[in-house]
């Protein structure tokens, strides 16, 4: 069970890519190209996330368009080539003007395991690696890239009190704003 104080304060999420977003495939084609795929569903959830006032970040060891482009149709910030996670998050935290314990941190393994330890709420993705459970407060039910992130979104909004709200404010942005992908 995870304490609710350490859920309460939470004001931003921060998602590790390739195995998070990702189910950790890493596709190349002819003439360099990288291809990934990603779920509708944790981009759905991070509109809505991002809409009612819990932005998400992005953090990455690798640097890949393919995340650029869809970091850039999601409108969320990311952190290319940041290979040590520890001072990727406190890059984040001092970039947002937060405490690290205002922080949840989605990972899958070993290398976001000194991120997952600074955070104030740990994440695990349910096929993580056993250390990443071992240091997680939560394991998603969901395996990476195949819609954890928006389960965690989901988990972390009704938490603290604020999903149907941010439902209802979703609906009513959709109604008004072009999707990605529309």
């Amino acid at each position: 069970m995870v304490p609710v104080e350490k859920v309460a304060r939470i004001k931003l999420l921060a998602c590790d890519v390739d195995g998070v977003l990702t189910d950790g495939a890493i596709i190349y084609g002819t003439s360099n190209v990288e291809l990934k795929a990603f779920s509708v569903k944790d981009g759905l959830g991070m509109k809505l996330a991002e809409w009612c006032g819990l932005p998400v970040v992005w953090l990455t060891g690798r640097k890949s368009e393919a995340v650029a482009r869809r970091a850039d149709e999601l409108g969320v910030q990311v952190y290319q080539s940041a290979t040590d996670k520890d001072a990727g998050l406190r890059q984040i935290a001092r970039d947002r003007g937060l405490a690290l314990a205002e922080i949840a941190y989605i990972g899958d393994d070993i290398n976001d395991l000194p991120a997952m330890r600074l955070a104030g709420f740990a994440v695990a993705v349910a096929d993580a690696m056993p250390e990443i459970t071992a240091a997680a407060d939560y394991i998603a039910k969901t395996a990476g890239g195949f819609g954890a992130v928006r389960e965690v979104i989901e988990y972390i909004l009704r938490s603290q009190g604020r999903w149907e709200s941010a439902v209802e404010i979703y609906l009513e942005n959709i109604r008004t704003v072009k999707l990605p992908g529309q």
